[in-house]
């Protein structure tokens, strides 16, 4: 895979990460329009980054998450363990 396969998944594991820590802030300080407003544009991101990462490298889900073009991309892509 090439460098910028790896800069895209970590982008989104980054963005992933800040969301888990506001949902759990939010889950607390509901109130909170600051967080909120940080929540809502991460979320917004990370819709980004994956609409992005899927259109370049393939699926970044299955199960009806992802769509795949033909071929089936889900094999195309390294295992979790080979990242």
């Amino acid at each position: 895979m090439p460098q910028h396969f790896y800069t895209m998944l970590q982008e989104l594991q980054t963005v992933d990460f800040v969301l888990v820590e506001l949902t759990l802030y939010l889950d607390t300080h509901p109130l909170d329009g600051q967080a909120l407003q940080q929540y809502n544009h991460c979320a917004q991101q990370r819709m980004q980054i994956a609409h992005q990462f899927e259109r370049e490298f393939g699926p970044l889900k299955s199960y009806g998450q992802s769509f795949s073009a033909h071929p089936w991309q889900w094999v195309n892509t390294p295992w979790p363990w080979q990242v």
